[in-house]
């Protein structure tokens, strides 16, 4: 049930009051839980700030001194072999023994000693080979492929970590060294242990006085215990294992382990404690040696403040609420009074109807301007209802108007023959006409808000995707002779022409792609053409065989009268010789005969001899 329907019945007095006083507890209540909670936040901040560098430093601490204890240890090591080895050197040198003799004896002692657990010390040549080795099958065997070897070389004396596997391990473990170089004898000395092993080489007491002097507010304190729960530092725990002693809970020893490094809050009682108390741990885990180091403190002690400002707070927020409500009731009254005299007046002025709406202001307070702003509201009220009713009037002409035209345009477009489809500017299906079903087969409910990517022939796609280029354009698509699938799967000769349609402001708002469909102008082509083709075989063949008789015997009546014309120039040509003859030789006397003709018979007529030829 919403709690202000048990009000909304209130006079607006006490409604305000109500809400006033509602609002009031909840912002208290918010500022002091924000207040509340931001102290805590810091005092939090403060203590875990304190408690990680704390834990930080301890952890620094343990580093540098388990570090420096082991590099010292290693160290020693080596100092005291090259110590023997110079020894059985400067022996040899005197000639008491030989020099195989004292490099067997050096060899003797190196091998024999350990360093922790798996250390040992080995011994290399300059250039990376193993001379000996407590494992003889690794004597010999070139390693100065590896990094640390090099290193090794290029140092010749002092300490490396780095990480190795023996052959027998099954990864390569943590591992540290010191070097000595013997220059007479070209061996590099090496003295090697795992870091795994470092805790069994350190000396506790050398920081231990260190960590224990570090307190967090009155009794917290920094700790270090190993992965087995055995308590290496602590004031009062020392040498106790918490995993296995029944007096304490492991549950927050086996979270650490978990986590390995963070925080976590867990009940703590220590031997001389009455009763569990919450306490806050920073920790931290040293891989190298196995070791949880952390500094802890108890919440109630760093708290204590809290509580205080609590209180506080309780007692200021009640006080504030005491003066409050009354405060508020009389503010309230100041307005609900005018408010109530103003509806009032409404009431009288608004009670002759809509045309009788002007209210009196007396006064030029808030409610004076109330007053004003609801006069000039009800004049521009009026003003909008006639402007509104004239505006719905010309809408409704519009609309009226535009359904006609619409109608008008399914009629057209339904009446045309030839497919018509209509698409947005995203390539969507908006309209198809019945012409369009008809020939394709596809429906307008199947196809409307939908791609019509399947009615394209892949064959045609680079075509179609040019077409939509030149109409994205704006421009009017030619129409283009091209295929169309039929929803049947039959390809169906068609031509294409498409063109955008706007909107009042010129801007694109689909295309009209109209199809036509010329399979049948294709089939009268074809008809066509193969009738043609029957009719040109036909004449041909008529042409062969009525034709072709005429056109030889023309041709070899052709060749005699060619034959004949030859053989009457020649003859014609052989007359003309003797004519010419004749006409050269001396005249004879007239009536005489030469050549026997007479002189007169010969004349310069030409035409008769002509004529008889």
């Amino acid at each position: 049930m919403n709690p202000f329907d048990l009000i909304k019945n209130f006079p607006i007095r006490y409604k305000l009051l109500f809400i006033y006083s509602f609002c009031f507890l909840i912002i208290i209540s918010l500022s002091s839980l924000i207040i509340y909670s931001i102290v805590k936040k810091n005092v939090e901040k403060n203590i875990e700030s304190e408690l990680k560098n704390s834990t930080s430093a301890i952890l620094n601490t343990v580093k540098t001194a388990v570090s420096v204890s082991i590099k010292n240890r290693l160290r020693g090591v080596a100092e005291k072999n090259y110590d023997i080895i110079q020894h059985l050197y400067d022996r040899q040198k005197a000639g008491e023994i030989s020099l195989e003799e004292a490099k067997a004896r050096a060899t003797d002692i190196i091998l024999c000693q350990k360093i922790g657990i798996t250390g040992y010390v080995c011994i290399l040549d300059g250039k990376g080979r193993v001379l000996k080795h407590p494992k003889k099958p690794l004597e010999g065997l070139d390693i100065s492929d590896h990094r640390f070897v090099q290193e090794m070389i290029a140092k010749k004396n002092g300490y490396i970590e780095y990480s190795w596997k023996n052959p027998e391990d099954a990864a390569a473990r943590p591992k540290a060294l010191y070097i000595n170089y013997f220059e007479p004898w070209d061996w590099m000395i090496t003295v090697s242990s795992y870091r795994k092993e470092f805790s069994q080489l350190v000396e506790i007491n050398d920081f231990k006085e260190s960590i224990l002097g570090l307190r967090f507010g009155k009794t917290g304190y920094s700790y270090v215990m190993d992965t087995r729960g055995n308590i290496i530092i602590h004031p009062e725990l020392a040498g106790v294992n918490i995993a296995r002693d029944a007096r304490f809970s492991d549950q927050f020893f086996r979270t650490m382990l978990e986590e390995k490094n963070g925080k976590l809050i867990y009940s703590w009682k220590n031997p001389g404690d009455e009763k569990l108390r919450k306490k806050l741990v920073i920790f931290n885990y040293i891989p190298e040696y196995e070791w949880i180091v952390a500094s802890s403190s108890y919440l109630d002690e760093f708290y204590f403040p809290l509580g205080i400002i609590k209180h506080i707070i309780i007692l200021v927020g009640v006080a504030a609420l005491i003066v409050f409500i009354p405060i508020s009731f009389v503010l309230s009254s100041t307005i609900t009074k005018p408010l109530q005299s103003l509806m009032a007046r409404f009431n009288q002025d608004i009670a002759g109807g809509f045309s009788n709406r002007s209210v009196k202001m007396e006064s030029s307070d808030e409610v004076g301007q109330l007053t004003f702003y609801y006069n000039s509201f009800m004049d521009k009220l009026a003003t909008y209802d006639r402007e509104l009713l004239a505006e719905i009037r010309d809408r409704r002409l519009a609309q009226e108007a535009l359904k006609e035209s619409e109608e008008r345009y399914r009629s057209v477009m339904e009446a045309v023959p030839d497919p018509i489809v209509v698409y947005d500017m995203d390539g969507l299906v908006i309209y198809m006409n019945p012409a369009f079903t008809k020939v394709f087969g596809y429906t307008l409910e199947d196809s409307l808000g939908k791609t019509m990517d399947h009615f394209v022939p892949k064959a045609h796609w680079k075509e179609t995707m040019k077409g939509i280029g030149t109409i994205l354009k704006g421009e009017i698509l030619p129409r283009v002779e091209t295929k169309r699938r039929a929803k049947s799967g039959r390809l169906i000769d068609v031509t294409t022409r498409g063109s955008v349609f706007r909107d009042k402001n010129g801007k694109p708002l689909g295309s009209v792609i109209t199809h036509r469909d010329i399979s049948e102008v294709k089939r009268l082509e074809k008809a066509i053409m193969e009738i043609g083709e029957k009719e040109r075989q036909s004449i041909g063949n008529d042409l062969h065989d009525d034709l072709c008789p005429h056109l030889i015997g023309i041709e070899g009546l052709t060749k005699v009268l060619k034959k004949r014309q030859q053989v009457n120039r020649l003859r014609l040509k052989g007359f003309r010789t003797r004519l010419q003859r004749l006409s050269r030789r001396p005249s004879p006397k007239p009536g005489t005969w030469h050549g026997g003709f007479a002189r007169s018979t010969i004349t310069t007529d030409w035409s008769l001899p002509l004529r008889i030829w």
